[in-house]
């Protein structure tokens, strides 16, 4: 029996669910226990070894329950919906629930909070080192700064992501709150169209550019008279997201039950 961690992949045929399978395999430090597709995938009942080149033995499967039954981590970078049902799951199993999914609301945040009552789940819009270094300056020129600095977060990505503002530019639109003592709720404008008269002070707008292959760029623009601060972050390797998950998965493995995120993960 392997002393290495055992790790199931959701939405395993996706671009993100390939690259944590390959980067699990090649770490050394867990293996691929499982992974899951939905009911009707062409990949379930198939070897990962004969679909990704590695994992060999590991069949995919439409059953998460039982999957996670034997896995110490569930790296998971579905849709909402899919992320709340194995949140209760992996929370069954006691497993780490690693989510990097995006695009969830309150509701699915508020089912989150009842798993982690149960499990350790691990939750960031964005994974990577850099972009959580990112969201701690913006928090601190956002601080340092008044309200005469207004602050666009401006976030590009490809074509197929499917929500917009991403993950990592609300972090970040959070982060710039935080630092002025306010909610985002409150100030965020999220979509500017036709004669919006001026832009109100204080307020964080969003950007969203959607177009070919980009993997993922941040900027945090603090705009006065006469000056512009800007922060900015570039992804070029999707293999930076899911070395991230697989240090969380990894962390949390002697952590207590609760809600956690990579700050927490990188010592932040």
């Amino acid at each position: 029996m392997s002393l290495l961690p055992n790790i199931v992949v959701t939405g395993a045929s996706g671009r993100m669910g390939q690259m944590l399978i390959r980067t699990v395999e090649a770490s050394g430090k867990a293996r691929i226990s499982g992974a899951v597709e939905r009911a009707g995938h062409d990949w379930v009942g198939k070897d990962l070894g004969d679909l990704v080149g590695v994992a060999r033995g590991v069949t995919v499967t439409d059953d998460p329950l039982e999957a996670f039954a034997t896995a110490q981590a569930v790296l998971d970078f579905t849709a909402p919906a899919a992320t709340v049902e194995f949140a209760a799951l992996a929370a069954q199993a006691r497993a780490v629930h690693v989510i990097g999914t995006t695009g969830m609301e309150e509701a699915h945040l508020e089912k989150l909070k009842a798993a982690a009552r149960h499990a350790v789940i691990i939750r960031a819009g964005n994974m990577s080192l850099g972009v959580n270094l990112l969201v701690q300056l913006t928090r601190k020129v956002a601080q340092a700064l008044d309200t005469d600095w207004d602050i666009e977060v401006i976030e590009a990505h490809h074509r197929h992501k499917v929500d917009a503002p991403s993950g990592t530019a609300l972090m970040l639109g959070e982060a710039a709150a935080e630092g002025r003592g306010v909610a985002l709720s409150d100030v965020a404008d999220r979509g500017r169209d036709g004669i919006t008269g001026a832009r109100e002070a204080g307020h964080i707008g969003f950007s969203a550019i959607r177009g070919g292959d980009i993997v993922g760029e941040h900027d945090v623009l603090f705009a006065a008279e006469g000056e512009r601060v800007i922060l900015r972050h570039v992804a070029t390797d999707r293999g930076i997201f899911a070395r991230g998950a697989l240090k969380a998965a990894l962390w949390g493995q002697d952590k207590g039950p609760g809600e956690y995120d990579m700050a927490d993960v990188l010592g932040f």
